[in-house]
Parts: structure tokens; C-alpha cells; sequence
């Protein structure tokens, strides 16, 4: 991956998921969140959140806060101009991607199609 690549993927990580990132790796002992794009769901793709100790080589690194969140070089085209965001509301709490991408998603936010 260029360093280009990176630079244009244009990927934003809110305050509120920067919060809930470090209160989460805090509590977990891990280091980073890591965000991918994997195959399935209702509607094609779907988000994967893991807990990581270490980070690849070729990972986007997201830094908010002192949270950093962790994008392999294969998800980065998915979540090209997409926002992290962490949301707290009556309905639940989660973290939401916006991805301007998607050209629809199921009805929970899991999953999209391209």
C-alpha cells in the first residue's frame, strides 16, 4: 500500500468513539481497535470490530484522543471517506459507521452493500 492510498482514503474517527475506544482498550487490555469490512450479512459486507495487541505493517492507523483504531489495506477501499462514530441513544449504544459509499444497508447497520 502507497502512502498515497492512505492519505486519500479520508477516513474520520469521532470524539464519542475515541472515548468509548480508550475506555474499552482500558478495561480490555489491548491496544488498538481494529475495524475491517468482511464478506456477508443481509445485504452483502458487514463491519467487524476486534480488540488487537499488535498492529500489521500495512494498517491505516486512526488516531483520536489517544485512541487509535486499526484498518487493513483491503477494508481501507470499502471505508474511503467513512466516519467512526460512537452513539449512545435511547435504542441502544453502538459504534455507527457513516459510509457515503454504501449504496444500501440493512436496518440494524451492520451490514451494506456497495
Amino acid at each position: 500500500m502507497t502512502d498515497t492510498a492512505i492519505s486519500d482514503a479520508n477516513i474520520a474517527l469521532t470524539a464519542a468513539a475515541a472515548g468509548q475506544i480508550n475506555q474499552i482498550i482500558a478495561s480490555q487490555g489491548a491496544k488498538y481497535l481494529r475495524v475491517s469490512v468482511i464478506g456477508g450479512g443481509c445485504s452483502g459486507f458487514s463491519y467487524k470490530f476486534d480488540l488487537e495487541s499488535d498492529a500489521a505493517e500495512d494498517d491505516l492507523k486512526l488516531n483520536r484522543d489517544g485512541a487509535t483504531v486499526l484498518i487493513d489495506p483491503v477494508s481501507i477501499d470499502f471505508l474511503k471517506d467513512s466516519e467512526i462514530d460512537y452513539v449512545d441513544d435511547l435504542i441502544g449504544a453502538s459504534f455507527q459507521i457513516r459510509n457515503p459509499n454504501a449504496t444500501a444497508a440493512c436496518g440494524c447497520g451492520t451490514s451494506f452493500s456497495i
